[in-house]
């Protein structure tokens, strides 16, 4: 864990009450894909905690969705204004556990962290077929930078007006995956478990859940598995699917 300053390079709006932050500062502490830093603004006590999108030596990609005071003050932030943020938080996505043909299946605000990994895996060679869940069309976000990695990008929506109507799981019944990442609402989770688990398919659930502290001190985020109560700050967000009871 560390705490340190970061510089706004742009923030700008991308759907629907959603952002882009890119910042710079040092980024030695990135480690893996599905990390998250913890945001500390003003008159606010609890931190927020943001996943990372992706980053580089220099710069760092946060993809936010505007949801109550905290995500209001970042949207107004300009370039050149800092944030203070703890970074290096969470257990992030093992991509050498990927398969033949991974599948990364992303809800929502759950698709920035996919993004860092598809990235990853994509320059590796890996296979990997992408599958993007939102409310609707105007809430979606990152079609052409998924595209842009040369892999497949399936979508739903709850109302139809961008690729399927439904739930990830429909496109996800057509993908013949041996291994997958996930990271959305619990529902969305648990429907993404089972189908793995119907095709006999293992893989990585990064969990989205209220957080205390952030480093693992308040217990606040602790969750059921296999193995006893696990912090999701700490021991997640990430999970392998082998492990959660959903």
């Amino acid at each position: 864990m560390r705490n340190g300053m970061y510089r706004a390079l742009s923030n700008r709006p991308i759907a629907q009450d959603t952002y882009e932050m890119i910042l710079t500062g040092d980024m030695s502490f990135a480690e893996r894909p599905g990390q998250f830093v913890n945001v500390k603004l003003d008159g606010l006590y609890l931190r927020r905690p943001i996943s990372i999108c992706d980053w580089d030596e220099q710069t760092m990609t946060l993809v936010y969705k505007v949801v109550g005071r905290g995500t209001r003050q970042m949207a107004a932030m300009r370039p050149g204004q800092e944030l203070d943020l703890l970074c290096g938080l969470g257990n992030g996505f093992d991509g050498n556990a990927a398969g033949a043909h991974s599948l990364l299946v992303g809800g929502g605000v759950g698709a920035p962290p996919l993004y860092g990994l598809a990235k990853r895996l994509a320059a590796q060679g890996k296979k990997i077929t992408v599958v993007l869940g939102f409310g609707r069309a105007e809430q979606a976000f990152y079609q052409k930078e998924f595209e842009a990695l040369g892999c497949p990008v399936l979508f739903a929506t709850e109302d139809g007006s961008l690729g399927e109507k439904g739930f990830v799981t429909q496109p996800m019944s057509r993908v013949d995956y041996d291994y997958y990442f996930a990271c959305g609402p619990m529902p969305m989770l648990r429907a993404v478990y089972a189908a793995g688990k119907a095709k006999n398919a293992q893989g990585q659930l990064s969990f989205e859940e209220r957080m205390g502290c952030g480093f693992g001190a308040c217990m606040g985020c602790s969750c059921e598995t296999i193995a006893g109560p696990k912090r999701i700050c700490v021991d997640g967000p990430v999970m392998k699917s082998g492990e959660v009871m959903l």
